[in-house]
């Protein structure tokens, strides 16, 4: 049986350091959750921040910005239903997130989110006035979705 628990900052992103397939822990968050096993082993955690849009930061929005787990079976889709939860009751009306493309969104479909539009790839964040690191997701396009 899994449960969700809460989880700190720092543990939080080192789990999305060892876990997460292709992206690193994220700079912020508003809060952490976690799902962990009958014997409180933490088995996966998402991380919940302001929306990197800056046309979605609007105070009323945030977004998931990491989903990492260890492979156990329903944990990503405990995770995105937990998030909105929790995202409700702070007073938010709206959550997003993002996925590559090519995934399927399982868990997020089995959570209730539903896709509501596809972003072209873009070119990184680096900028002559702003440089910054490649993160390995640039030129990939994504798709956006919102919780019920």
């Amino acid at each position: 049986m899994l449960h969700i628990t809460p989880v700190r900052s720092r543990a939080a992103r080192a789990f999305v350091a060892m876990w997460h397939r292709h992206l690193q822990p994220p700079q912020g968050q508003i809060f952490a959750l976690g799902v962990a096993d009958h014997d409180s082993v933490l088995r996966g955690v998402a991380i919940v921040g302001r929306p990197v849009a800056r046309h979605l930061d609007n105070g009323h929005t945030l977004e998931v910005t990491r989903v990492a787990t260890d492979g156990t079976r329903n944990a990503c889709s405990m995770l995105y239903a937990a998030t909105w939860r929790a995202t409700s009751a702070l007073g938010y009306t709206r959550l997003v997130t993002y996925t590559q493309a090519d995934e399927t969104g399982a868990s997020l479909r089995a959570a209730g989110w539903r896709v509501i539009g596809q972003r072209t790839p873009h070119a990184g964040w680096d900028r002559p006035s702003r440089p910054r690191q490649t993160l390995g997701s640039e030129h990939i396009p994504r798709m956006l979705w919102e919780a019920p």
